[in-house]
């Protein structure tokens, strides 16, 4: 038996949302506040037995962050699928006989509900105003009182699907039209399940969250994993067992309480008192005792853990541990706690983890995690680690995406053939996963792109991509098409830029009779070039077909070519003397570079690139790039499509670096006054972008902003 769906209806983040996950280990992945936490407490109202309390103190906080102020008569609807019951299973009884439910075979699948609604007193408010009410609706929402006017019950057995509008609007009702529900079918509820036969009772449910204060965990006895995991061990000592010891501690506090030192300061003490205070006032009696407990539970509680670090042999507490350490520890003992529990007779077993990676070293992490397999197990858990998410199988996968007020859920390998699967597979590794963090992606194919395209947004825009929450991949000889099909209407919904070349001719290749082989194959080579790059351009004109989240970006001609093309042939000039020694050839390639002529300066740069080697080539190159750099056309408008939107403020944070870096010269003297009031204004007060644009025309007229602002 094992989860195969969570779905979530107006709860916290998530509007109408819904995780798949299938047998064995699953992974869910986000950024934080995305919502991984509120899954995870989702999931713990209905199947951890610790939680359940809560779930009968859901409030207005819980509501989904879209509805605002607007929750009344709105239904929190969170619904878990179950497969694979085993047909022996008493678990059976709960969604079928249990739920007075006669049928003559058993189930191997079933649907476990909470519904948070309003009492039926409500419901038939609603259900008797007339459609299109709108006064009587306000009405009877504004008298609701979730204390007195909502409840919590559980359901087994349900049909429906909650994630389709249409069943919602079934159910609960249209609030836009007034329209609500008298007579319900009852199948799309399910049966009520009596709160006494509550799934958490039959099942081994861990739950291990983050942000461990493991020293803390340690000194409180009602976490302590090392005393939780001996009480486990202590239910099968018989207690006859503990008197021996008992009777040992007793003997010992005798001793140690009749020591001469301890009577005599116990004297001392007593005598203190009686000068101090006299006869009246001093205690009728005073004892020092010693305290080592003799009964089992605080002799279980006096126990602590010792260990060393690797590769040291000094022993000491957990305290002095090093935080990765002290946190591996005890996701151990928990780890451990978990087995003890599916040790017992339950008839399903989940362990769910969150953010397991903290302070854990990543070598660690990722053989952890690549041995964490338990038999007849599910194991659910959320991480901001590439080292975790690379072992992880893509198809039990679930990306959590921030929007406002709101979470989407993707499976990235959704519709996807098992071929394809395979070779997405082997191509995350721990790099590479980070397109599944990301809020958009530029995917590139060479070197030079992955090196120079961040240097070059991050000085002409004083934004990293990491800050924009742009990934950029160099997917080297794998192909676009195996990495972009992640990005699709039904899989991952972010924008995908492919950067590549059109490899179109810098030259004439019609081969000419005067011509020298050595012309002839450089002609022919270009034409190859130009070939491979037009048939490259009908298989991606193909690949994005379609699809509104991936889009093709070209050079002309290769990034090196159209880098210079751009206006950049100074960047370039500064990186010759690194490549050559030869004075000659070093003049030569200056004056090829300074050559308007593609064709001779597209054949420098080409070939001052393979000399050095194309790696190499961009790491020099990116010690010289400026603000006043220019950014390729078709790298703006890649930029500009792989991130959803820029809001005001980080609009204006690139133009105020673009300010400061004018600021910066020694020649300067332009006044940005009124540009900065313009953009103080364009943050707080509405203004519009045409105006911010106009104030930056009337400063710095040919300023690469405005080129940027102008393609949004």
């Amino acid at each position: 038996m094992h989860i195969s769906k969570v779905s979530l209806v107006n709860y916290r983040n998530f509007k109408n949302s819904s995780f798949l996950f299938k047998e064995g280990v699953n992974t869910v992945i986000g950024e934080n506040g995305s919502g991984k936490t509120n899954l995870f407490n989702a999931i713990r109202l209905l199947l951890d037995d610790s939680c359940i309390q809560y779930a009968y103190k859901l409030n207005e906080n819980d509501f989904n962050r879209e509805l605002g102020g607007d929750w009344k008569g709105h239904w929190i609807i969170i619904s878990i699928d179950f497969d694979k019951l085993d047909s022996n299973e008493a678990i059976q009884s709960l969604f079928v006989h249990g739920a007075g439910v006669l049928e003559s075979e058993s189930v191997s699948k079933a649907c476990y509900t909470l519904f948070f609604r309003p009492k039926i007193h409500i419901r038939h408010k609603l259900a008797d105003l007339n459609q299109g009410d709108i006064v009587g609706l306000q009405q009877v929402l504004e008298k609701i009182n979730i204390q007195d006017d909502y409840e919590t019950v559980f359901h087994g057995k349900s049909s429906a699907n909650y994630n389709d509008p249409s069943i919602y609007e079934s159910l609960v009702g249209n609030f836009t039209d007034v329209k609500f529900p008298r007579d319900i079918d009852a199948s799309k509820f399910g049966v009520r399940v009596p709160h006494q036969l509550s799934v958490s009772k039959e099942i081994s449910f861990t739950f291990i969250q983050a942000l461990r204060d493991v020293v803390s965990e340690f000194k409180n006895n009602r976490t302590n994993p090392l005393l939780t995991l001996l009480k486990r061990k202590s239910d099968e000592i018989k207690q006859e067992e503990y008197q021996p010891i008992s009777e040992l501690v007793l003997t010992l506090n005798g001793a140690i309480e009749n020591l001469s030192d301890v009577q005599e300061i116990r004297n001392d003490i007593k005598n203190t008192l009686l000068g101090t205070i006299g006869r009246t006032y001093s205690p009728s009696s005073l004892s020092i005792k010693s305290s080592v407990p003799n009964e089992a539970e605080k002799l279980l509680q006096s126990l602590k853990l010792f260990m060393s670090e690797p590769d040291e042999e000094y022993e000491g507490g957990v305290h002095e541990l090093s935080l990765g350490s002290a946190n591996l520890i005890f996701l151990t003992l928990k780890l451990l706690e978990f087995k003890y529990r599916k040790s017992k007779d339950t008839f399903a077993n989940f362990l769910i983890i969150e953010e397991p990676e903290a302070h854990i070293h990543n070598h660690i992490q990722k053989t952890l995690f690549d041995k964490l397999d338990y038999e007849n197990t599910q194991i659910i858990y959320s991480t901001h680690s590439t080292q975790i998410s690379e072992v992880s199988n893509v198809e039990n996968i679930n990306i959590v995406s921030k929007k406002t007020n709101n979470s989407e859920v993707y499976q990235p390998s959704t519709g996807l053939s098992s071929k394809s699967i395979n070779q997405i597979q082997r191509y995350l590794d721990a790099v590479r996963t980070n397109l599944l963090f990301a809020k958009g992606v530029i995917l590139v194919e060479g070197d030079a792109e992955e090196i120079l395209i961040p240097i070059l947004i991050k000085n002409v825009f004083g934004v990293s991509l990491d800050e924009l929450g742009i990934s950029l991949i160099n997917i080297r000889s794998t192909g676009f098409e195996n990495v972009s099909q992640l990005f699709h209407d039904s899989r991952i919904r972010r924008y995908c830029s492919i950067l590549t070349d059109l490899d179109s001719a810098i030259c004439d290749t019609n081969v000419l009779p005067i011509d020298s082989d050595k012309v002839k194959k450089y002609k022919e080579k270009i034409a190859r070039s130009a070939k491979s790059g037009a048939e490259r351009k009908i298989k991606l004109d193909e690949l994005e077909k379609d699809n509104d989240w991936v889009k093709s970006f070209y050079a002309n001609y290769t990034f090196e070519v159209d880098f210079i093309a751009a206006g950049n042939g100074f960047e370039i000039k500064r990186i010759i003397k690194d490549i050559y020694t030869d004075l000659a050839t070093c003049i030569k390639a200056d004056e090829d570079i300074s050559d308007g002529d593609v064709a001779v300066f597209g054949r420098r740069v080409l070939t001052m690139a393979n000399s050095a080697g194309k790696g190499w080539f961009a790491i020099l190159l990116g010690g010289h790039i400026t603000y006043q750099t220019e950014i390729p056309d078709y790298i703006m408008d890649a930029l500009i499509f792989s991130k959803e939107d820029y809001s005001n403020f980080l609009l204006a944070d690139m133009i105020e670096y673009r300010i400061g870096r004018y600021e910066a010269e020694d020649d300067c003297d332009i006044d940005f006054s009124p540009l900065r009031e313009t953009l103080e204004e364009y943050k707080f007060s509405g203004l519009s972008l045409n105006s911010v644009i106009e104030e930056i025309q009337s400063v710095i007229e040919d300023d690469q902003i405005l080129d940027f602002l102008d393609r949004l």
